[in-house]
């Protein structure tokens, strides 16, 4: 896996510069159009962990997803510690966002962390990544978050392009740690 991410961070009070739409006027006008919202309910866990899984297979980590539905139920819906929304077009889920709130103690407020965004490769192009982001600031500035962030890999030059081209700036000063496994429990001890 590729521990060194960049950290993104989209502030809220910005503008955010109009990017040119990919694929053709009529393919734009009918995604979005088409293009709807909602949120993850108990019973889509199966649909949750499929596009876990397609994200984890585009980021060549498959053999690293140990989710389950049941995990998944757990986490989610009984915990409560994220949410997921889904972006369907014409009633069908093409795309997903997985969130949860954290907290800037410099904001003095929370703030709304993007661990995941997909979008099924077919349906790229039509500017439902964008729609998702935008999705996510509308719920970010709804519940009054000073900012959206997330992370990305290194490699994956075209979501950075995309998500430069929105007005995010990449976090170059700040290095991610993590601890798992073992590692976390004799910590613990």
């Amino acid at each position: 896996m590729n521990c060194r991410a960049f950290l993104f961070m989209l502030y809220l009070e910005k503008p955010v510069p109009e990017r040119e739409p990919r694929g053709s006027a009529e393919e734009r006008k009918m995604t979005m159009s088409t293009l709807t919202f909602r949120y993850a309910r108990e019973t889509d866990c199966g649909k949750i962990l499929f596009f876990i899984r397609e994200l984890a297979a585009y980021e060549k980590m498959l053999d690293e997803v140990v989710a389950t539905e049941s995990l998944l139920r757990e986490w989610i819906f009984e915990k409560k510690k994220a949410e997921v929304i889904f972006a369907c077009d014409d009633g069908q889920e093409v795309g997903f966002a997985v969130f949860f709130h954290n907290f800037s103690t410099f904001l003095g407020r929370a703030g709304i962390y993007l661990e995941d965004l997909f979008v099924l490769p077919e349906h790229r192009g039509k500017g439902i990544g964008k729609a998702i982001l935008k999705e996510l600031a509308r719920i970010a500035a709804e519940r009054n978050c000073g900012r959206l962030e997330w992370w990305c890999l290194d490699w994956n030059r075209p979501s950075i392009d995309f998500y430069l081209s929105l007005g995010a700036k990449p976090m170059d000063d700040w290095t991610v740690y993590r601890i798992t496994g073992d590692t976390l429990r004799e910590l613990a001890e």
